[in-house]
């Protein structure tokens, strides 16, 4: 089961790279000229040395777009034509839909001072069999947000975009890898005065190639939500949460939807509400028939998962086909921490799966990540540096997409 499984990520990934087909990249006038005289040396030999041979413009986009967000930012610099091409929007698809973008881990911490902290660590170095501490990276949030706006409390990303919730009213659009940001318009809807609690989510509409955030505002006995459009100046109301029940996070974005999971309490029914960004439309997800009640939402390989606890074992659902539920697949078994206290279980997620069967875990408490092995069934705990404070790990791919767009 786990090797068709893995055999239909490839060809699903393959059909996703592809979803943008010959993405067509004009050539700037100076390319090979400026490549060839960034390369001279001034020795005599050099002058009566043949040409060096020339690469079609075609050939380089190709050669770049799999290069790390860092390293064509460097190689902007080189010359006019490399910092035209990198900045083409365009571009930065076609490097999003590259199947060797990076993927790395970010956490949230209060950074020991309580002040918000995203850190950032290569997915590979947690994935590593090393001993040595998983390195990590502080991202630079933006000095004059920290100024304007209290600590952000939640976010969510989507292709390289961060969405930071805040405050009660606004949200801000954020890429810390090229370090640009767009803060977006106060609601409209919402009394200052008088802040209701309001969640932001965020996700890709394909149809209108565009980015939306939508805010969820919880009312009396109601649940209001208003939509902003990236490269528009204002929100819109949308039809009301068709759901009164708790929403404990921003929700999960898989294929051109945002799900929530929601219930009443502990032991109430739970239901898989989703948002078409589409037609901004409401619809039921129905999940597996799992044997608990204890069960969360996530996203694993670019499918909705379900993490389903039971006494011995969290198993991970994947829902292969988006929208049928005879699609739920059990993908694994995962064995808990041994120090693990049973009323922590719920809270046992996975958040990366490997090609090679490695799933990554967030244990909750103790603060710890753990990696477990599904072909030779072993678990292994892997230390943070400075991990004082840190929590709500998630999977975040590094991008060129800018929010200002």
């Amino acid at each position: 089961m786990e090797a068709t499984v893995l055999s239909k990520r490839r060809k699903r990934r393959k059909r996703r790279s592809n979803r943008n087909p010959n993405i067509a990249i004009s050539s700037p006038s100076p390319t090979v000229t400026e490549m060839q005289q960034s390369t001279e040396t001034l020795t005599p030999q050099s002058r009566h040395a043949p040409p060096l041979p020339t690469l079609p413009f075609e050939l380089v986009a190709e050669i770049l777009c799999r290069l790390p967000v860092k390293l064509l930012l460097q190689l902007r610099c080189l010359c006019k034509s490399f910092n035209s091409l990198i900045s083409d929007p365009k571009f930065a698809k076609k490097h999003l839909h590259s199947s060797t973008t990076p993927h790395h881990l970010i956490l949230r911490s209060n950074n020991g001072s309580g002040r918000f902290a995203l850190i950032v660590s290569p997915i590979q170095s947690v994935l590593s069999t090393s001993t040595v501490p998983v390195p990590q990276t502080q991202l630079t949030y933006p000095t004059c947000l920290t100024e304007e706006f209290a600590s952000p409390y939640e976010w969510c990303s989507c292709d390289g975009i961060i969405c930071l919730t805040t405050d009660y009213s606004s949200a801000v659009l954020w890429n810390p890898f090229i370090n640009k940001f767009k803060t977006l318009p106060p609601l409209k809807y919402i009394s200052l005065k008088r802040s209701p609690s309001c969640l932001f989510t965020f996700g890709y509409d394909p149809f209108a190639d565009n980015y939306k955030v939508f805010a969820i505002t919880f009312c009396v006995k109601r649940t209001t939500v208003e939509v902003h459009t990236m490269g528009t100046s204002s929100w819109r109301r949308i039809e009301d949460f068709p759901s009164w029940s708790f929403i404990p996070d921003s929700g999960i974005f898989v294929a051109g939807y945002v799900h929530w999971l929601t219930y009443d309490g502990p032991g109430s029914q739970r239901e898989i509400v989703s948002l078409d960004l589409e037609d901004e439309s409401y619809c039921e997800v129905l999940p597996p028939d799992l044997e608990t009640d204890l069960w969360t939402l996530g996203l694993v390989w670019d499918y909705l998962c379900i993490f389903a606890s039971n006494e011995l074992f969290m198993d991970v659902w994947i829902m292969e086909e988006y929208g049928k539920k005879e699609s739920w697949t059990k993908l694994c078994k995962v064995p808990y921490l041994e120090d693990q206290s049973p009323r922590l279980r719920a809270f046992y997620k996975a958040f990366y799966l490997s090609e090679d069967g490695q799933v990554v875990l967030d244990a909750c408490v103790p603060l710890k990540l753990a990696v477990y092995d599904s072909k030779t069934d072993a678990l292994k705990i892997r230390e943070i540096q400075n991990r004082n404070g840190w929590k709500d790990p998630k999977v975040y791919t590094e991008s060129l997409i800018s929010p200002c767009s």
